[in-house]
């Protein structure tokens, strides 16, 4: 049997229906999906990297595909360590395209890590994760933003 894992890597400071979309998306594809909550030095998150992956987890506690997990140093050195040949990401316009491809172009050359995208669909195209940390900060309410826990 090929053994196909993928990571989904990012910070998901919080983790948006955009992110679930992609990750639902990626399931057929995977025999397992690692989403590895990373800690970005440059970043100052509204979320302990604790919550992070509670919340995440806990959206996923009934798909047996998915694990979730934090990592502090490279996507590509996690995604060796999960033993995944593919890394997941989204992509919302033209210049996420050019960063996720500068990014995927050095992890195949540094860790032999290929990188898959996943085009946005339409309806999330201007969800991100900064923008409802932005409304969050301003008292807005940002539930039709955030995936549904199973069974609400």
């Amino acid at each position: 049997m090929n053994y196909k894992i993928g990571v989904f890597t990012g910070s998901f400071d919080p983790f948006t229906i955009g992110h679930d979309a992609i990750v639902r998306r990626a399931l057929p594809l995977f025999d397992k999906i690692v989403i590895g909550v990373g800690v970005n030095v440059r970043k100052k998150y509204l979320y302990s990297t604790d919550i992070r992956v509670k919340d995440i987890a806990g959206l996923y506690e009934n798909e047996p595909k998915v694990e979730v997990r934090p990592y502090s140093d490279l996507a590509v050195d996690f995604a060796r360590r999960e033993g995944a040949r593919y890394i997941i990401k989204g992509v919302r316009s033209m210049k996420d395209f050019e960063y996720e491809r500068e990014q995927a172009d050095i992890n195949r050359k540094i860790g032999d890590v290929d990188t898959i995208l996943f085009y946005s669909e339409p309806q999330y195209e201007s969800i991100s994760s900064s923008m409802v940390r932005e409304l969050i900060h301003f008292g807005r309410d940002v539930s039709e933003y955030l995936p549904k826990k199973p069974g609400i």
